[in-house]
């Protein structure tokens, strides 16, 4: 659930966990959409039959980016929510890893932790969090990063 606090306690967060997200399966239509939409066709995310026959995962699997690109929907509902808060923008990232492979099927999940917050000005907040994206069942995570968001009062 969505934390509202005042805008001055979000130093109290850093060093926290917020929290993890549902469980979200990753099936081929979503892939499928995904590689029609950035144009990354490639056979070991779209074409079953042949990932099978020649990589060893057993199948077709999400593009990483896919995965990545996941994560602001999938944080929606663990998020810090300051009062006075007008937007939150996505600042970027300082550091990506993708770790494991997400086969289609998986469901995978989010955690996050915020490692520092700084205040730049009176009307902007700088958020860093540690995000891992987590795939049931398997002990490696799908990818681990360090997401910057910028919150504007």
């Amino acid at each position: 659930m969505t934390t509202v606090i005042p805008k001055d306690r979000l130093i109290e967060f850093a060093g926290k966990e917020l929290g993890v997200t549902d469980w979200l399966e990753i099936d081929q239509a979503r892939i499928d959409l995904f590689a029609e939409a950035t144009g990354d066709n490639q056979f070991i995310h779209v074409d079953p039959v042949r990932a099978k026959a020649e990589t060893p995962f057993g199948g077709t699997i999400a593009h990483g980016f896919l995965t990545l690109s996941l994560v602001p929907s999938m944080l929606t509902p663990i998020r810090l929510q300051p009062q006075g808060l007008k937007m939150a923008l996505n600042y970027g990232l300082d550091r990506v890893r993708f770790m494991e492979p997400v086969r289609t099927g998986s469901r995978i999940r989010a955690r996050a932790k915020v490692t520092e917050v700084t205040e730049r000005n009176p009307k902007q907040v700088l958020i860093k969090s540690e995000i891992t994206v987590e795939i049931e069942g398997n002990p490696k995570p799908a990818l681990v990063a360090e997401a910057l968001g910028l919150y504007l009062f």
